[in-house]
């Protein structure tokens, strides 16, 4: 039976029954949204079952809590960004561009963990080719290719342990029963994608807006009355954000983004979100023949393939989560053949680049007005923290001078409009990482005040 929906604008609360490309109330166009207005009995019953009996407050000192074991992904790189491995009825959304390797990821960590795939993009064929390419045999994963969020539902609310394996007796094959089946004994259930699910309670198409947030609904619902951990993989729009409404960022307990250079080795997997553990966690992967591999020394990773003693190159120390990490920063500055000279950055905000270049031009009298400039952050790797704004700088220093820099030095500070170099979170954590991997001259805050020392140890 469908239920009844109405059309609500999302700018202004205006509700219709019916769609309107343009809300006739304040005018704003493609903000009406499909949304339940009755509460469906299907998913009535799924969210009663994890109500409280009692709606009287309780003293926080008097709430019964029992810690759940985490589930281990076996990827130390995995379990670091989610907290310290997968909490029993928590709901996970991972999202990241195509083809960057979402679900390789989540097929390593489910044949781990054992539980099931529910695919609503590819078929079963296709993920047990993918399987076999990945070396994965996949005993303890169910596959289950199905795109109505009802039946999927319905199945994890039936399986038996770890994915849908039966228990076997000395008679007869037994099925778990509904008080053995809460034991969080079910594994993980992978959700790829949210955007391919629909509901039948609402008429909209799957990926619709109403659709995606619905279906979320119920997912949560199942996944804390069951305690089952949910994973739901999001796709991303072509500005990069996480496609369908912003709310579904704020239902779910962790958002993780996958994120990289399509056709390069490094991937990194970034906590944005965690009730669960710390946010801007990052967990380093790398791409090869038998899927992704977890990096162990990420700093190694990125200047593995770095040049020494050229002009334009600084190493730089970044604090992704709580780990220090060493990049490599690459300058070009060569003479433009444009009226307005080009200021290209990859890896950092381009808006931070044309500030850089204005405090060299005005602190050191650089004449670069006349000069292309492109940075680089090696590796694919993405910096937006100020701590990289003297790497940038003496990396468009040394390439405008051709002179490199000491290939040992390390270099991390954020710069003032004034020149002068400013402290930045961590500073021992980082010396000592740069230490540790052989770099014996640090400039940083601790040892240069101002730019103008910094240039002068180019000579």
């Amino acid at each position: 039976m469908k239920l009844r929906s109405s059309f609500v604008c999302q700018q202004c609360g205006y509700e219709t029954p019916s769609w309107y490309g343009k809300c006739p109330s304040c005018g704003s166009w493609n903000s009406l949204v499909e949304t339940v207005r009755e509460a469906p009995s299907s998913k009535s019953q799924i969210q009663n079952k994890f109500k409280t009996p009692s709606t009287k407050p309780q003293k926080l000192s008097e709430v019964k809590h029992i810690e759940k074991n985490r589930l281990k992904s076996g990827y130390g790189e995995f379990d670091r960004v989610v907290g310290g491995g997968i909490v029993p009825g928590s709901v996970t959304l991972l999202a990241g561009d195509p083809g960057i390797g979402k679900s390789t990821l989540l097929l390593h960590v489910l044949a781990k963990i054992g539980g099931l795939y529910v695919s609503g993009e590819e078929s079963a064929e296709q993920i047990k080719l993918r399987a076999k390419r990945l070396g994965i045999a996949g005993e303890n994963i169910s596959i289950l290719a199905e795109t109505g969020v009802e039946s999927i539902i319905d199945v994890i609310a039936r399986s038996p342990a770890k994915g849908g394996a039966t228990r076997q007796s000395s008679t007869k094959t037994e099925i778990a029963s509904p008080s053995e089946r809460t034991r969080n004994d079910k594994g993980l259930v992978i959700v790829d994608s949210i955007q391919t699910l629909s509901s039948a309670d609402l008429d909209g198409m799957a990926g619709s807006v109403g659709q995606i947030r619905h279906c979320t609904e119920l997912l949560i619902a199942t996944a804390k009355s069951q305690g089952i951990p949910v994973i739901i993989i999001g796709h991303v729009t072509k500005e990069g954000a996480i496609a369908g409404p912003k709310v579904l960022e704020h239902m779910v307990d962790t958002v993780l983004y996958l994120e990289g250079e399509r056709f390069a080795n490094a991937r990194i997997l970034r906590t944005l979100k965690n009730r669960f553990g710390a946010v801007e966690e990052v967990g380093i992967f790398e791409m090869g023949e038998g899927g992704l591999m977890e990096v162990a020394n990420p700093s190694a990773l990125f200047l593995q393939d770095r040049v020494k003693n050229v002009a334009g190159s600084v190493v730089t120390v970044i604090m992704e989560g709580t780990r220090p990490m060493l990049v490599e920063i690459q300058a070009l500055v060569v003479p433009s053949q444009l009226a307005m000279p080009r200021r290209v950055a990859n890896g950092i905000d381009y808006n931070r680049l044309q500030l850089l270049v204005a405090i060299l031009q005005k602190r050191l009298g650089l004449p670069i007005g006349t000069f292309d400039v492109f940075v680089n952050v090696s590796g694919g790797m993405k910096i937006e923290e100020p701590a990289e704004d003297l790497a940038v700088a003496m990396a468009i220093l040394s390439s405008f001078k051709n002179k490199p820099l000491d290939p040992k030095a390390a270099v991390f500070g954020e710069l003032g409009l004034l020149g002068e170099v400013r402290r930045v979170s961590a500073e021992e954590r980082r010396t000592k990482e740069a230490r540790r991997l052989g770099f014996t001259t640090i400039i940083s805050p601790a040892t240069v005040r101002n730019l103008k020392q910094a240039s002068d140890l180019l000579g």
